[in-house]
């Protein structure tokens, strides 16, 4: 099964993330610092990749540091020691065991039913700590981050570790593969075999695109067969040359613009190669030599197609040897091509900017490549821009080898330019080399070109770094907000259904023995899977109904996003079979879509402009034109108070992870936009992933919001905490092999029942304060 990306289909996200720890543990690395490898993964698979690290600290003797968001108590019991920082502080360091004593000193106590690690992340917060203080007998007093540091030095844990550290480490138990000798795990000729079989594989995998640039030029020799056809080409004098001209010109610029896309292969590969040049996979110069050398007969195919196909068409020099020369020219153009924007893409590294620059670039060789300006028109100060152009050298070569040839040796009759024959006199009044050794210092240039580019190409893989985000974003503790922790279920003074501006229907969405098929992969019918379809939900059944926050629970690659997509009619491909009825009447997609919304796991937004100018832009956009422009804004004015963004109207969306919102707003930003398009049922996909417990849990509060209008919400989460599970009121959970469905209300005691149903299906007994997705 391919990776995939946001054009093709692949594994999860959740897949994804394994796939990045399975890379990390494979090497012979020793020490390993894992960041937030459960984003994305359901309890259960987190819990299994956990409890194999553990398994591999213990045998093996390595060192392991990972940092996690919102764990589950079943993993962060696997763990042996604990670091809990806050505000740049170590607020405690050390055993698993001696955490909650800690805090219990400090007057703080960790409730029966919450998890340890939302109790650490949330008893260091202003906002949250008050609930967990525990002396009645003593007056709250808030207890500060760096209050905790110093307590921690003087704790019976701090102090073991403060003398530990003042002990010198007994160089003689330093363990060998502490100081290695090799920087990389294989030698550079067996890293260069290795990134040269997965390049060809890739090659092979991505062969459409390279199939359809060859198609693409195809096309473009046949227009310009029939444009620049033999019989409209009259040779031999000196006003026939400019048909010529213009045939080799748009040759020219053809095979130029064919490299072009070597620029997106450039940045699409850059953010797996840096991660992979980081941590010491290879040699940087292996991937780029590697890339260079694939490309070589890629090129020289490209290269042949065009000049096959025109150059006997469109009536050049029939002499064979002048043929393969011009197929030199090309095909060392073309390679000249490939390495600049091969460099372009490694400098640039944003798609945007390297598409304008790109073709800035390609403008100006192509201003100063002496076809549009004779070099005799070009002023001084400018000259030496005619001869820094690779373009110039290709036209010089092609022209060369086309008009010294014998069709253009009639004497030169023109007075005013001293030439023995015509075709030197055409050469001579475009400014261009007018012997045959010409044809060969252009091509020498043009090699050097190639030769230049692609060695500042290697450079910058080997220096050049990703970028790294330089500000801070927004937080939620800076914000005007109210001082005072607000559980999840709590009324939150926001509008409810009566009181809402914009009037909806509330609506019920269910579906009956729903299955949906797609093409069996082409890896899979490999493999000797004779299915012609493959199967990935399986007699799914249930219904979703007004003001019921719904939880869509299971491990990764259960079909949790892929049923959404199925309900709310986004899989374009595959098959779907099943009724899918909307308040007892057959969904129609197209008035489906004008009643629904869905938020996406990945929080697109434009990042240049205010909170409330998103919300305002989707309102007018998607409200219906019927209504007018003081209600509109009435609305958006309730859905941002909803969602808890009335206080950040004026902030700036800004670049994920670079400025602007942080995680958590962008995810409630997401919910208004859909929110003002005054939908009756809202698909979420995973809203909490990558979210600590807090963050998580003001995200859950405007999504409770949202169902107190009377709306229907569904949610797809990954690892929630005890308090964001019991916010829900219903639970459909899948399976590889199997669905269920278990209905409550969103109080404590409710939940009780669902561990009963699991135990009386024979499942191995289940810790109330466990994670019910594990």
């Amino acid at each position: 099964m391919p990776i995939g990306d946001e054009m093709i289909r692949g594994i999860s996200g959740g897949q994804r993330k394994r796939v990045t720890t399975g890379e990390m543990l494979t090497g012979p690395a020793r020490a390993l610092f894992m960041d937030e490898i459960s984003t994305g993964l359901d309890s259960s698979s987190t819990f299994q990749i956990v409890k194999y690290i553990r398994q591999l600290v213990h045998v093996m003797n390595e060192t392991v540091m990972i940092s996690l968001l919102q764990p589950p108590p079943e993993t962060y019991n696997l763990f042996d020691d604990i670091i809990l920082l806050s505000e740049g502080y170590v607020v405690y360091h050390g055993p698993r065991e001696n955490i909650l004593e800690f805090f219990e000193s400090a007057g703080f106590r960790c409730p029966e039913r919450k998890g340890v690690a939302d109790f650490l992340q949330e008893v260091t917060s202003k906002k949250d700590q008050q609930q967990y203080w525990y002396l009645d007998q003593e007056q709250y007093r808030h207890v500060s981050v760096p209050e905790f540091a110093v307590r921690f030095k003087s704790f019976h844990v701090g102090q073991r570790m403060l003398k530990e550290l003042q002990i010198p480490f007994d160089k003689s138990k330093t363990h060998p593969a502490a100081l290695t000798t090799n920087k990389y795990g294989q030698s550079s000729w067996e890293s260069f075999k290795t990134v040269m079989s997965r390049e060809k594989l890739l090659m092979k995998r991505n062969s459409f695109i390279y199939i359809f640039k060859v198609s693409q030029l195809v096309i473009l020799g046949i227009i310009a067969m029939t444009v620049f056809l033999r019989t409209k080409m009259p040779h031999g004098q000196f006003s026939d040359s400019n048909k010529f001209f213009g045939a080799l010109t748009f040759s020219l610029m053809a095979v130029l613009f064919n490299g072009f896309a070597e620029l997106q292969f450039t940045i699409k590969m850059l953010p797996t190669f840096y991660k992979q040049r980081d941590f010491l996979f290879f040699p940087p110069w292996t991937i780029g030599l590697v890339n260079i050398i694939t490309k070589v007969p890629v090129s020289l195919v490209e290269s042949m197609v065009w000049v096959v196909l025109t150059y006997y068409v469109m009536g050049f020099a029939p002499a064979a040897g002048r043929f393969f020369r011009m197929l030199l020219v090309f095909f060392a153009t073309h390679q000249m091509a490939m390495g600049l924007f091969r460099f372009l893409g490694a400098v640039l590294k944003s798609m945007l900017v390297a598409n304008t620059l790109g073709m800035f670039v390609i403008l100006i060789i192509f201003v100063f490549g002496g076809f549009v300006i004779p070099r005799g028109d070009i002023r001084p100060w400018w000259i030496w821009a005619y001869w820094a152009s690779p373009m110039m050298y290709s036209q010089n070569a092609i022209s060369v080898n086309e008009f010294l040839s014998s069709r253009w040796a009639n004497p030169n009759n023109d007075t005013s330019i001293d030439a023995r024959t015509v075709g030197e006199a055409i050469l001579k009044a475009k400014g261009y080399f007018t012997r045959d050794s010409g044809f060969w210092v252009s091509i020498g240039a043009i090699v050097g070109f190639t030769i230049l580019f692609n060695i500042l190409y290697l450079l910058a893989l080997t220096y050049l770094s990703f970028g790294s985000s330089s500000n801070t974003v927004s937080d939620e503790e800076n914000e005007n907000e109210t001082n005072t922790s607000i559980p999840i279920d709590e009324a939150t003074n926001r509008p409810t259904r009566s009181q809402i501006t914009l009037p909806f229907q509330p609506l019920s969405l269910s579906f009956n023995h729903v299955n949906y098929y797609v093409d069996m992969p082409a890896e899979m019918r490999e493999q000797g899977f004779t299915e012609s379809r493959l199967q990935l939900l399986s007699d799914i059944s249930g219904a979703f109904r007004p003001g019921v926050l719904t939880a869509l629970v299971g491990v990764s690659g259960a079909g949790k996003t892929t049923l959404m997509d199925v309900l709310a009619g986004r899989k374009t491909s595959g098959s779907v079979e099943g009724s899918i009825t909307l308040s007892g009447y057959p969904k129609n997609q197209e008035t489906f879509a004008r009643v629904s919304g869905y938020c996406e796991q990945t929080d697109i937004h434009s990042p240049n402009v205010t909170v409330y100018e998103s919300i305002l832009y989707s309102a007018w956009l998607r409200l219906s034109s019927d209504v007018d422009e003081n209600t509109r804004k009435m609305f958006v004015e309730e859905v941002m108070t909803l969602v808890e963004l009335d206080v950040l109207r004026n902030a700036m969306v800004g670049l994920p992870g670079v400025d602007g919102l942080s995680t958590e707003q962008r995810k409630r930003l997401t919910i208004a936009v859909e929110l003002v398009a005054n939908p009756s049922i809202i698909f979420m996909d995973e809203p909490t992933s990558g979210l600590d417990a807090r963050a998580a849990a003001i995200v859950m509060r405007a999504v409770r919001n949202t169902v107190n209008t009377g709306r229907t919400v569904v949610c797809t989460i990954h690892q929630p905490s005890i308090d964001i599970f019991e916010s829900f009121d219903e639970v459909l959970s899948l399976s590889l092999s199997l669905s269920l469905r278990h209905t409550h209300t969103h109080t404590q005691t409710h939940t009780h029942n669902i561990y009963i149903y699991i135990q009386k299906m024979q499942i191995t007994h289940c810790c109330s304060f466990y994670s019910f997705c594990l």
